[in-house]
């Protein structure tokens, strides 16, 4: 007859997890009060913060378009292509890291409206989507208003397109 020694294993109570794969049963318990966000890595590209950015800064009320003169131009001429498809993250650009993540916003309004009000619901709604659905926390959203939307250019606007 032997006698139990320190390496031999209780038996698991009714309900607790076996451990019969080479883990202690203190070891088992740890693991599985550990909470599933600690479990692995989650990284989320650059792109995907920029689509979120810009699909939240183009829900407000006010942006005309985002993106400077020059973007603009190029994303027209490809959204005419073919294929081609409007860019979410046109006029967006992020610095994203483990944790945090900043944003630039390069943006058209429409004429009338107060920009200083328009900037700061721009950031709530952006900070909001890209936190929410990210989980990353949003440290500054710069916002940088690069032209004023008249409504008459919508008219002149449709007029070159019709020329070309």
């Amino acid at each position: 007859m032997t006698e139990p020694n320190a390496s031999t294993l209780p038996e698991p109570e009714p309900g607790e997890p076996r451990t019969d794969l080479g883990t202690t049963p203190h070891a088992a318990r740890l693991r599985l009060q550990e909470p599933p966000e600690t479990r692995g890595r989650t990284t989320v590209a650059d792109g995907v913060v920029e689509k979120i950015a810009g699909i939240a800064a183009q829900e407000v009320p006010g942006i005309h378009a985002l993106g400077g003169g020059f973007v603009r131009t190029m994303g027209a001429m490809r959204d005419r292509v073919p294929g081609g498809h409007t860019s979410a993250e046109r006029g967006v650009e992020v610095e994203v890291g483990e944790k945090q993540t900043a944003i630039d916003l390069q943006a058209v309004v429409e004429y009338g409206v107060s920009i200083t009000d328009l900037a700061a619901e721009v950031r709530e709604n952006v900070i909001a989507a890209v936190e929410r659905m990210t989980g990353l926390e949003v440290v500054e959203v710069n916002i940088a208003v690069n032209d004023v939307h008249l409504p008459d250019e919508d008219t002149q606007e449709v007029r070159e397109a019709r020329l070309q």
